[in-house]
């Protein structure tokens, strides 16, 4: 069984977080989910995004880097949305990744420092519709993605809403998540 870390969204560790983490824990895998925000959750995307920017993008993703080091190389790395920053960065950069699940976001390699390693298998999965994932360059870094490295997935959803994993939040879509689930432990095994 796979050991993971699951970095949280900009709305804070919710209980939407250690649900999905539930999900995979039931499947016998080991999930890490630290808190990048100290304690802090959000009710909407606003202030949630203005914390994330008042600590620093940046610092956020230190933060992520640093809960990692205190686990095995050997991980799987997954993010929700901006949680993607820092388990993007850990798949690119850190000797040992077994694989990478970016959920709702996607960032272009070369922000990392050059082209995904072609051993770390990757799965995208977003909205089709969703205005952050599709409207903001994601979806064209995932698609990229998908195109250049020959272990990459991309999973497109029907749906506008943002951050669809999380069943704490009105925009949760328990099919689409069933799904991911479903597409995302052969990656895990």
């Amino acid at each position: 069984m796979a050991e993971m870390i699951l970095f949280h969204h900009v709305l804070g560790l919710t209980t939407g977080v250690t649900e999905l983490a539930d999900r995979f824990r039931a499947a016998g895998h080991t999930v890490h989910t630290p808190d990048l925000f100290d304690g802090h959750t959000f009710e909407s995307l606003d202030d949630g995004i203005a914390h994330a920017q008042a600590v620093g993008f940046g610092e956020i993703v230190s933060r992520g880097v640093d809960a990692a080091e205190r686990l095995p190389a050997e991980l799987v790395y997954a993010g929700i949305s901006a949680g993607v920053m820092p388990a993007q960065r850990l798949a690119q950069t850190r000797p040992g990744a077994r694989a990478a699940l970016l959920l709702e976001a996607c960032v272009p390699p070369g922000e990392f420092g050059g082209a995904w390693p072609d051993e770390v298998p990757v799965q995208i999965h977003g909205r089709k519709g969703d205005p952050f994932f599709a409207d903001e360059g994601d979806v064209d870094a995932a698609r990229a993605l998908a195109e250049d490295v020959s272990r990459a997935e991309l999973f497109l959803y029907p749906g506008d809403q943002h951050l669809f994993t999380d069943s704490s939040l009105p925009s949760y879509d328990e099919a689409a998540v069933r799904l991911l689930v479903q597409r995302a432990l052969p990656l895990l095994g």
